[in-house]
């Protein structure tokens, strides 16, 4: 073979028998064929390939072994007369061919010497036995597919000679007549029964003629009236010819087609009514086929696209109109139906329209998706602007001012109206007049400049306004009060905002309100004065609120003096050392923000310069930016006072400005008034207390009066003090220092928090860190945890107590706390006060302990540390009980201690319960108690049994 047959190369074939030529035949198979090979040696293994099936063609041996070929081939007979066998055999006679093709062989190949020869013929007659099955099975199956179509009991058949008369007719055709289908054969078909009573059907006659003349007919037949029933049916001819192309017959078949008639004369009698209710329906009801190409569309299409059917037809598919995106295809074929699917669509005048749409699967003519689809653009328009105005309401509900209002208003009128000119005249009751407060930019396009209009009822926005009445205008040019008759303005409205203005909108086209705009307009407007009732009913409020609050601050301003001082006294009294004084009296002088800064100073007989040695507030560097030189003239009111022993006041820290170069500093910390009290008793200078407020005139005759008397009390306490400790004979200084170091945790914290810390001891060593009890002034406590959540060197911080502004956060440093690098050093951190401009540190020195050891320390440890001051302290025997009693206490214990004390449990009434304290440690409420009564017992124990020192009627240790 010069090439490979497709017959052949599409086909499997079974190769059987053990002989030499059985092993070439296959590779001649393979090679020059594309079909697919497979062997089997035995008939036994033959018959087990072709029950697995799949095998075109067997070539067969005649010794096979356990069999012959023919033995074969009965046995594949058996199962199936279509499956081609060539047999080959190089013994062959006449007996063996005659048994072969007996036994039902396809074909019979006698081989001879050599074989390798005769392998071409093989494959040839193994292609002839392939086409001849073929065309059996073809055959076959035609016979088949036209008895099926014969016999099918939906379509009478008949078959015609070529003359038109009946040779045949299936059993369908057969119970459509009375009459005997034996005594009509041989008749013209078109003088039968089914289409003639008495004669002839000339209609039937000439579709039978067509079809003899070679060519399909079909036509829509009724029965004769005298036929039972008398049907419809639709006829349709078609000749058969023979390979010449002569007609040898004619098939006719008819399909009752009754009950269509009738649906399609009560579709035609209902096709008016559906195109009246098409023309006038607001819905657009859309047929497609599966590419999207238009079958069918509505004529009322131009309601929501302003095209006519035409030109939607000629637009191309639906996803030009509706988009691509609108539905899954897949969705569709499982539900059925999609319903109340939204889009968006563009019209003919490109305007956007939001449309709900239903596709439903269809069978109408060639179309199979039906679209239908409802214009909801208006209802969509509707729910944004009453969304819209919702959120213009939550607005209002933040405004604080009546303009405020009136910019909400105009900014929002484009989403709840969709009209972009907008404006807001708000009422001035001084001068009755009405000021256009807020306006859009369209607004001012359309009419230019807003003029500000009296109340007189003369203008538009006037009238409305005085006689309490809406305005609707489809076109404001027909207004008689219209004072700009220049406007661009056509349509418009005009609301009033009750007593307090007039609420305008409108555009550039005529008749640009419709009920529901106006109703949605009539609502903003309602909204907007609802709101600016609240503005106004706020606002009075407020000035009632600040009248009492003036008459307030006269009577507090009278009685806080005398409170401070009240607390100053208290305070001193209770003191037991100078540096408690002082510092005393400053913070509580500063402590309710009527005074700035407070410091008090010893004159330094050495440099002849007040050194200061206490102070609170504002300090902000002051205190280092000047030298205080001890002078009566020129000099910082401290120094004054210093050189005079007189009370020094300045009202005005500005005036003289050029003069004075203290007065610089002092302005830029706001220290605008300042006093100096001399601390004097009985002609014994103690220092010089001065003071700092952040207003002018802030000490008037009465307050300096108290003032001076409050020095001569802080002198005479100070004498106290001092006779005191001459009697004790150990001692301590204390030094307290500036540090200016960012990287120090507490000023770190100070600063990110925005408030003032301060440490007055409690730290705790640990494996997991220190813990450092810190109090919260001017700051919140949460954000003094949140800003220590954010440091390194911080690992944990926990509120102890206060809620709000004030408390006290306990924190777990992750690197060693300075307290017990000092302590090291024999020396106490006494307390630490950070803020986010200043740090202080307070460092308490054993006598015996070189000071300047414990100072070298500090300033290797900060970056930048300045002494602020010294103070020698006496240390009575209440240190050696503390320490007795902190030796006694374990580490847990001292730290349930210190929690319950900076939580305000000792306080009374108390500030935390002991459940909440045990919730902040992390325990239960019963083992809280057991240790408080655990460090209550070693604290009494210490006091009365193991101190000896004698308790007096007063009950203190002495």
């Amino acid at each position: 073979m010069e090439a490979s047959s497709p017959v052949v190369d599409s086909a499997t074939v079974l190769v059987v028998g053990d002989a030499d030529w059985t092993a070439g035949f296959t590779a001649t198979l393979e090679a020059e064929t594309e079909a697919s090979a497979k062997r089997a040696e035995t008939k036994a293994a033959a018959l087990d390939v072709l029950q697995e099936g799949g095998v075109d063609c067997v070539v067969s041996a005649y010794e096979l072994g356990d069999a012959t070929g023919i033995e074969l081939i009965r046995e594949v007979r058996g199962e199936t007369g279509t499956l081609p066998v060539v047999l080959c055999t190089g013994e062959g006679s006449e007996s063996l061919a005659s048994d072969a093709i007996a036994a039902g062989v396809s074909d019979y190949v006698a081989l001879s010497d050599p074989v390798d020869d005769q392998f071409e013929d093989v494959l040839e007659r193994v292609e002839r036995a392939l086409r001849t099955a073929q065309r059996s099975g073809t055959q076959r199956e035609r016979a088949r597919q036209f008895d099926a179509m014969f016999d099918d009991a939906r379509t009478a058949t008949w078959v015609l000679d070529p003359d038109g008369r009946l040779e045949r007719v299936n059993e369908t055709a057969r119970e459509m007549v009375d009459a005997s289908t034996a005594d009509l054969v041989a008749e013209p078909f078109w003088t039968l029964p089914w289409w003639a009573a008495d004669g002839e059907n000339a209609d039937v006659e000439r579709l039978v003629q067509t079809a003899l003349d070679g060519e399909f007919g079909n036509a829509v037949v009724m029965q004769p009236p005298e036929v039972a029933g008398s049907r419809v049916f639709d006829l349709s001819v078609r000749p058969v010819e023979n390979d010449r192309g002569d007609v040898v017959s004619v098939v006719v078949e008819a399909v009752d087609v009754t009950e269509r008639v009738d649906l399609e004369r009560d579709l035609r009698q209902s096709e008016e009514l559906h195109r009246v209710t098409l023309n006038n329906m607001t819905d657009t009801v859309l047929i497609t086929n599966e590419d999207g190409e238009y079958t069918y569309v509505c004529p009322n299409v131009h309601f929501i696209f302003g095209y006519t059917a035409e030109e939607i037809h000629e637009q191309g598919t639906i996803d030009d109109l509706l988009g691509s995106d609108l539905f899954d295809r897949e969705e569709l074929a499982a539900e059925g139906v999609l319903k109340n699917i939204e889009t968006t669509a563009v019209d003919k005048a490109g305007r956007e329209h939001t449309l709900l749409v239903n596709v439903r699967e269809v069978a109408i003519q060639d179309g199979t998706l039906l679209f239908s689809c409802r214009d909801i653009t208006k209802r969509k328009q509707r729910e944004e602007a009453l969304a819209t105005l919702q959120e213009t309401a939550r607005d209002f509900l933040y405004a604080e001012t009546q303009q405020e209002i009136a910019q909400h208003v105009v900014d929002d009128t484009s989403g709840v109206l969709g009209l972009d000119a907008s404006a807001v005249y708000l009422f001035d009751a001084a001068v009755n007049e009405l000021r256009p407060t807020a306006y859009t930019s369209q607004m001012r396009e359309l009419n230019g400049p807003l003029p500000t209009v009296r109340a007189d009822g003369e203008t538009l926005p006037s009238y409305s306004f005085v006689e309490d009445e809406p305005l609707f205008f489809e076109d404001v040019h027909d207004a008689s009060r219209l004072e700009n008759r220049a406007t661009d303005l056509r349509s418009a409205t005009y609301i009033p905002l009750g007593e307090h203005g007039v609420f305008v909108s409108g555009s550039d086209q005529v008749g640009g309100f419709d009920a529901v705009t106006g109703e949605l307009a009539d609502l903003l407007a309602a909204t907007a004065e609802a709101a600016l009732d609240r503005v106004a009913r706020e606002s009075r409020l407020r000035e009632q609120d600040r009248m009492l609050q003036a008459q307030n601050d006269q009577l507090t301003a009278l009685n806080r003096i005398n409170e401070t001082i009240r607390e100053i006294d208290q305070a001193i009294v209770a003191a037991e050392t100078q540096e408690e004084i002082d510092h005393t009296v400053c913070e509580l002088l500063t402590g309710d923000d009527r005074f700035a800064f407070a410091w008090i100073g010893t004159v330094d007989a050495t440099t002849d310069a007040v050194t200061p040695r206490a102070w609170a507030g504002r300090e902000q560097g002051y205190l280092d930016s000047q030298a205080f030189a001890v002078d009566a003239a020129n000099a910082e009111p401290a120094g004054q006072t210093a050189a005079t022993g007189e009370v020094t006041k300045v009202p005005n820290v500005a005036a003289g400005l050029r003069d004075d170069p203290w007065r610089k500093d002092a302005l830029a910390r706001d220290y605008l008034s300042v006093v100096s009290i001399p601390l004097v008793y009985n002609d014994l200078t103690h220092g010089v207390l001065t003071v700092y407020a952040p207003s002018q005139d802030a000490f008037d005759e009465t307050t300096e009066a108290v003032l001076a008397e409050l020095g001569e009390t802080i002198a005479a306490a100070l004498s106290a003090i001092e006779r005191k400790h001459a009697l004790l004979t150990t001692s301590m200084t204390r030094l307290e220092f500036e540090v200016d170091d960012p990287a120090f945790v507490l000023s770190r914290l100070a600063a990110d928090a925005g408030c003032t810390l301060s440490y007055q001891g409690g730290v705790q060593q640990s494996t997991e860190g220190s813990d450092v009890f810190v109090t919260v002034e001017d700051g919140s406590v949460d954000a003094v945890v949140d800003a220590a959540s954010q440091l390194v060197g911080i690992d944990d911080a926990q509120r102890i107590s206060g809620d709000g502004e004030g408390g006290v956060v306990r924190l777990r440093l992750t690197q060693p706390f300075l307290a017990l690098e000092l302590a090291d050093h024999g020396a106490v951190f006494q307390e630490a006060t950070a803020s986010p401009s200043a740090t202080t540190l307070v460092i308490d020195i054993p006598g015996g302990i070189d000071a300047r050891t414990l100072t070298g320390l500090v300033r290797e440890t900060f970056d930048s540390v300045a002494l602020r001051s010294k103070q020698t302290l006496d240390q009575s025997i209440e240190h050696d009980l503390t320490a007795t009693v902190l030796e006694k206490l374990t580490d847990r214990q001292l730290e349930v201690l210190q929690t319950a004390y900076f939580s305000g449990f000792f306080e009374s009434p108390r500030d935390s319960t002991g459940e909440e304290v045990a919730e902040t440690l992390g325990i239960s409420p019963p083992a809280f108690y057991k240790h408080s009564r655990t460090v209550q017992r070693k604290l009494f124990e210490t006091l009365f049994e193991e101190s000896n020192a004698p308790v007096t009627g007063t009950g203190r240790v002495q």
